[in-house]
């Protein structure tokens, strides 16, 4: 019997059960991390270093120039381009008034970020200086390291070399203070060594063979621990056990070329990591973050381009990731609003309370003038309107029985749960047979363009597996007869292929993993 107007239930969106959410607290965390902006550099970006001070800007070194980002806005603040050859490791003082760089001359710049004027150039160096570092609690010192094969410690108020190290037998490119003390260091070079220095002795009191040439180092908080990135692998170091090997970390298929260390804040939230992580980037294009207790891949993000470079702000809100191409990924997390910062009034000085609204009543002529948007006053009874009913276009359609014009007006919406929902109707009435069939090539397009992107999903699997052998058998003589036809058949059936060769490939690893299960089990 045909049912009328008023009841005449419209068909629902196909509902499925909600999937369990998978992501962990660091996952989270991470995927908060919203790209804020992503200037261009006409040079590869080799080195991003934050300042230590509040706000957080950071340096960035590409070409011939470094240049200085707003840590907040993410927009250039100053460009520093009194370099004659490529520049490398920005860095910023202790205090963020200073920034000192190195450079393809082998000269050490000191620059005053408020002038951009030289203050100091270090001069000592016979090769190019890739890596440059403040000391952490020092204004006064800085350490280097240069393709000459040397390490040196410099007296920035003097411009002299207080010790030149050697020992490394190749390209030292990287390095790192101890977060402990001022007078502990390590440098990675390319002869596959680290070497931690003692400046005070000065000589090198320690010796870790990577295997690889050495592009990042990086200490953990305690200072006991040092990650060491060198090839595909990265390295982790038990400093005070005398230099024993603790974890080899495989999981980049490229080199490895910069390592950085999130500390958690004070007031760590239970959507945050409670415990430092260690970040990788490679040539692969991913950044990998990794649980410093067990070492393992809590999350993973992939950039369009080979990395170089990457740094986080000291408030772990910022990160920014450089790449070969000169790209400049900048992401950063907002912080929630707390909930004394949303009901915090406007003007906290003002203690008057606010003058109450003057509440219309009959007796006023002004009351009757008050019109539709008028909301109702406490007490009012309220008398509920009738909601009207409104269809979509594929629900009058089927509230006609124009089972081919509703299949269509559901395609058009490209809304899968839509489709399926119009298509499980039409099962239920006996009329997808007639809602498929007459149809010219435009209208059969949207049909097998459908199947062919939906068959193998799970979900769908069930009811469009017998669409599709419905459509097939409707117009297997009239296939060839549209080229885009043609392509989308063949399209439907290179996926089925696909799906039951994968298929078949799982029932024989299920084999293979069965027994050894089963033999595991009985060890």
């Amino acid at each position: 019997m045909e049912r009328g107007r008023k009841d005449y239930v419209p068909v629902r969106p196909k509902a499925y059960p909600a999937s369990k959410n998978a992501l962990t607290v660091d996952a989270k965390y991470w995927k908060a991390f919203k790209i804020l902006s992503t200037p261009q550099h006409i040079g590869a970006v080799t080195s991003i270093q934050f300042s230590p001070v509040d706000h957080y800007d950071f340096a960035v070194s590409s070409s011939t120039r470094v240049t200085i980002y707003d840590g907040v806005t993410g927009e250039v603040k100053k460009t520093i381009s009194r370099f004659t050859d490529v520049a490398y490791s920005g860095t910023f003082r202790s205090d963020g008034q200073l920034l000192a760089a190195g450079g393809e001359t082998g000269i050490v710049q000191v620059f005053d970020l408020g002038s951009r004027q030289i203050l100091r150039q270090l001069k000592g160096h016979k090769g190019a200086v890739h890596w440059v570092r403040y000391a952490p609690q020092d204004k006064l010192h800085i350490f280097s390291a240069g393709d000459d094969r040397t390490v040196r410690w410099w007296d920035v108020s003097t411009s002299e070399s207080l010790s030149t190290l050697e020992g490394h037998t190749d390209y030292v490119r990287c390095g790192v203070a101890c977060p402990t003390t001022n007078d502990l260091w390590a440098t990675g070079s390319y002869d596959h060594s680290v070497r931690l220095w003692d400046i005070r002795t000065p000589k090198c009191v320690l010796q870790l063979e990577h295997g690889k040439p050495l592009e990042d180092v990086v200490f953990f908080p305690s200072g006991g621990l040092l990650a060491s990135a060198g090839g595909t692998e990265v390295k982790v170091w038990d400093i005070v056990g005398g230099g024993r090997e603790v974890q080899t970390l495989g999981n980049h298929q490229k080199t490895v070329t910069s390592l950085t260390i999130m500390c958690p804040r004070e007031s760590t939230s239970a959507l945050e990591p409670d415990a430092p992580r260690l970040l990788t980037s490679s040539l692969d294009g991913h950044v990998r973050v990794f649980d410093t207790s067990q070492f393992k891949v809590t999350h993973a993000a992939k950039y369009p381009h080979p990395l170089l470079s990457m740094g986080l702000s000291a408030s772990s809100q910022t990160l920014a990731v450089g790449t070969a191409s000169g790209m400049l990924f900048v992401r950063q997390k907002k912080e929630p609003k707390s909930e004394e910062d949303i009901e915090k009034p406007q003007n906290v000085l003002d203690t008057t309370t606010p003058k109450k609204a003057k509440q219309l009543r009959p007796n006023n002529f002004r009351y009757f003038l008050r019109g539709r948007s008028e909301q109702a006053s406490e007490g009012d009874h309220v008398l509920a309107r009738p909601q009207r009913q409104r269809l979509t276009a594929q629900d009058k359609f089927l509230r006609k029985f124009m089972y081919r014009e509703a299949l269509s007006s559901a395609l058009a919406t490209s809304d899968s749960t839509v489709i399926v929902a119009v298509m499980e109707e039409l099962i239920a009435r006996r009329g997808l047979v007639k809602a498929i069939s007459n149809r010219d090539a435009p209208a059969l397009e949207p049909l097998l363009a459908f199947l062919c992107k939906y068959i193998v999903m799970p979900r769908q699997a069930r009811l469009l597996i017998p669409v599709a052998h419905l459509v097939l058998d409707t117009y297997s003589e009239s296939l060839g007869l549209s080229p885009t036809i043609t392509h989308l058949v063949c399209v439907l059936k290179d996926r089925v292929q696909s799906e039951v060769k994968l298929h078949m490939a799982l029932q024989s690893l299920q084999g293979i993993m069965e027994p050894l299960i089963q033999a595991s089990s009985q060890i």
